[in-house]
């Protein structure tokens, strides 16, 4: 077991469920590869999921000096971040609550020798 790099996103204005989807398309691939697949996924949450990839890739080569090429996506999971609840109301003064979900995205890269 290499060295290990993380990257969070906080606050995704997503619904966690949504963003496991996406989440369970890349696990275990090489980082690079990974964004490569990313464009390609016609889902919303691609693009943050390929933000968080992006960033720890970038903290990975700036702070610890590891190749790119060489890292792949030993942890990532989308955890629940707070709901907004947002309030409708409804025919015969009934309240319709609605959420609004939001998501934190975490990023685990290692180095393969």
């Amino acid at each position: 077991m290499g060295m290990q790099v993380r990257a969070v996103a906080k606050y995704i204005r997503m619904s966690p469920q949504k963003v496991r989807l996406v989440v369970d398309q890349v696990r275990g691939m090489r980082a690079l590869e990974a964004l490569e697949r990313l464009q390609f996924i016609p889902k919303a949450a691609a693009k943050p999921v390929a933000k968080v990839i992006r960033s720890a890739v970038a903290n990975a080569e700036e702070n610890f000096g590891m190749a790119g090429e060489d890292l792949y996506i030993a942890q990532i999971y989308a955890d629940e971040g707070p709901t907004r609840r947002w309030r409708r109301f409804g025919a015969r003064g009934r309240f319709k609550p609605i959420l609004k979900r939001s998501s934190h995205i975490t990023v685990v890269l290692e180095e393969k020798e």
